[in-house]
């Protein structure tokens, strides 16, 4: 069993949130590939099925964000799914809207759900790091990835949403690499991404801003 995250806040309140792209892109994943209506389990609503040629579950925790690892744990220990075949999709501050990066292990750079995740299972999990861009001043960051994406933003995350969906595959076997760079090419053919874009904002100079606390 591979298990795919998507991590949000639950309820009509938060679900167009900057925060809850995990959510939007897991939901994305299932609509696509045809997965079974959603049931609640493991402390968030749970679907499984086939993802090329491997048996997923998708989670999207309903814990609320700082305590998304109680259900992570939960599915994974169920299933006996090692770290390195958990994928956790995630909004990130450091990297410029709709650009995608992937990682495995590191710190939670002041996301609360990924360090509710690292402190009840440890930090070596995949991520999906989902940009949505930094509002500059770090006060305000909790009001910011707390309000919904802006009417202007709304074709690009759509866009990136499907993209994720699309080559969703890759990473239920274990492609990151080949995921990170089909994601990249097919947002910047959009016209979402410039050539010069790829770089911008990637966890440097914003990173010590993008640390504050969220929700």
């Amino acid at each position: 069993m591979r298990l795919l995250v998507g991590l949000g806040n639950p309820g009509s309140r938060y679900a167009g949130n900057r925060h809850n792209i995990g959510f939007m892109a897991i939901e994305a994943i299932a609509r696509r590939h045809g997965f079974p209506p959603w049931r609640k389990r493991f402390h968030g609503q749970a679907t499984e099925g086939p993802l090329a040629g491997e048996r997923v579950m998708l989670l999207m925790p309903e814990t609320y964000m700082n305590e998304s690892g109680r259900a992570v744990q939960e599915a994974a220990q169920f299933y006996k799914v090692p770290l390195a075949d958990i994928v956790v999709l995630h909004d990130e501050l450091d990297l410029p809207p709709g650009k995608v990066r992937l990682k495995t292990g590191g710190g939670a750079a002041g996301h609360n759900g990924l360090r509710s995740i690292g402190a009840h299972m440890g930090n070596d999990f995949r991520r999906v790091r989902i940009g949505i861009g930094h509002p500059g001043i770090k006060e305000m960051v909790q009001h910011y990835v707390l309000q919904d994406f802006a009417k202007a933003e709304r074709e690009w995350v759509a866009t990136l949403c499907d993209t994720i969906a699309d080559n969703a595959g890759l990473l239920a076997k274990g492609q990151d690499s080949t995921f990170q760079n089909k994601v990249h090419l097919a947002m910047q053919a959009k016209g979402f991404l410039g050539p010069h874009k790829e770089t911008a904002g990637d966890g440097s100079a914003k990173g010590a801003a993008g640390k504050s606390e969220r929700a």
